[in-house]
């Protein structure tokens, strides 16, 4: 068996988890959510979704990983030896390298984008074209996949440079960079002529629009965002020391998500008020209605917004690839300690398969658009499985497997340090893993099929 590694620090720990959950859904998804759901009404909604469903679910992930030191096949046959739940672990390896495989593609947006504004396309190009760009690119056949295949080079990149020498060093690098470049964003947008009708739309709480669909919301996106449910946090935990406070790290790392989202809708959202559009819904209002405003705004400070565009997509590329590495890491520990591979043929041998099905789902918006599978694009498809039901099912797995299949002793020597901290958070926590947390899974699920 390959010699496993550790991260380094309880810091490295913090950033490696926070970049798995840092994406581009805080990017672009939260802000508009925030916004949906009436705004700082919706932020304290989404900070109780987070305290009391989705961090026992990470807490659930950190001591099946820890406590295993393995893969997360190998986690759940090495604490239930001889029982049927190593199958749940065949699970949450294929989810993460499916999600990896449309998120990519995504992911290759970025790409594209970042070179458009390094070549200064948006603020140079008439504002038509600028509009028509992104309807246009990713309907075409081989511009997509070119960029989609540059992502999965450059995140099999970081993930063949190992725990230490990869994933952590990039991560010790990226994640402050990542705020900083946020911060930039926020101090431009904010001075933008007509942003303040954008923070009254963040900050003003409006709670009549707080219902069912909001509470449904607000814990998919606590949910999602923190990476929950395919095995990512549960391998990086794998790679935590035994002395390194799993409760300290958890807060952390869910601290950083949270704050780092409502950055990024302070980046995002005044800018758009600024020129006068309707916040978008999804990717378009990153790839369709940022450029335009970069567009706009050239008129008046050409520079300023040429630079202020390659900073907002360096940082979109940044966040893209801190979660994409952790989905391919998955995968990698799994090859690597299950079936005996090597860590450069089982990161080329994941990245080729996950690139393959990237091309489909590529193509899914151009020529293969017509192909539907239960009424969905390929595209669609994926992300509907992946996020309606395999992640909720990953996530109500390791609940049940820590909150009622593990010895209590074991739960508590993991998250308590062997009885030297948290001893009341523990207990706190432990109760919501086992009781509080299955019922937020389950209510997600539903809500995803009723909706």
């Amino acid at each position: 068996m390959n010699q496993r590694e550790n991260f380094g620090s309880r810091a490295a720990v913090i950033m490696a988890m926070a970049g798995s959950a840092i994406g581009l859904g805080n990017i672009w998804r939260f802000p508009y959510i925030l916004g949906e759901y009436g705004g700082a009404a919706f932020i304290l909604l989404y900070i109780a979704a987070s305290l009391l469903v989705a961090l026992p679910i990470f807490f659930a992930e950190s001591v099946i990983g820890r406590r295993s030191r393995s893969n997360a096949y190998g986690a759940l046959q090495k604490l239930a030896p001889g029982t049927r739940w190593r199958w749940a672990g065949i699970l949450t390896i294929l989810s993460p390298l499916l999600i990896l495989s449309y998120y990519s593609v995504v992911g290759g947006w970025s790409v594209q984008y970042l070179f458009k504004s390094l070549s200064f396309d948006f603020t140079s190009a008439a504002p038509e074209a600028v509009s028509g760009f992104f309807s246009s690119f990713i309907s075409s056949t081989w511009q997509p996949i070119l960029s989609h295949t540059v992502f999965i080079a450059l995140v099999a990149g970081i993930v063949l440079g190992g725990v230490k020498k990869g994933i952590e060093k990039f991560s010790n690098i990226a994640m402050p960079v990542l705020f900083v470049l946020i911060l930039v964003l926020i101090v431009y947008s904010l001075t933008l002529p007509g942003s303040s009708k954008g923070v009254s739309y963040l900050l003003k709480p409006d709670f009549s629009k707080l219902n069912a669909d909001a509470f449904a919301a607000a814990l998919g996106q606590a949910f999602f965002s923190l990476s929950l449910g395919v095995g990512t946090i549960l391998t990086y935990s794998s790679y935590v020391k035994k002395e390194e406070n799993l409760i300290v790290s958890g807060i952390g790392t869910a601290a950083s998500d949270l704050v780092f989202a409502i950055m990024a809708a302070f980046a995002v959202i005044p800018a758009v008020f600024a020129a006068g559009i309707e916040p978008g819904a999804g990717p378009g209002l990153v790839f369709e209605t940022l450029p335009f405003i970069f567009n706009k705004m050239a008129g008046a400070a050409p520079v300023v917004s040429s630079i202020i565009s390659i900073v907002f997509f360096v940082a979109i590329l940044a966040a893209a690839l801190t979660s994409a590495i952790s989905m391919l890491e998955v995968g990698v520990a799994f090859l690597t300690e299950e079936k005996g591979f090597k860590r450069v043929p089982a990161t080329l041998l994941l990245a080729f398969f996950t690139w393959l099905v990237g091309i489909l789902c590529s193509l899914s918006f151009g020529p293969m658009s017509g192909v539907k599978i239960l009424g969905d694009t390929f595209f669609d498809f994926l992300d509907h499985l992946c996020s309606n039901w395999l992640m909720p099912a990953g996530g109500l797995v390791f609940t049940l497997f820590v909150g009622w299949k593990m010895s209590k002793a074991s739960v508590r020597d993991e998250l308590t340090n062997g009885g030297r901290c948290n001893a009341v958070s523990y207990k706190f926590f432990y109760y919501l893993i086992r009781f509080v947390a299955p019922v937020g899974i389950v209510a997600v699920s539903l809500t995803n099929l009723l909706l």
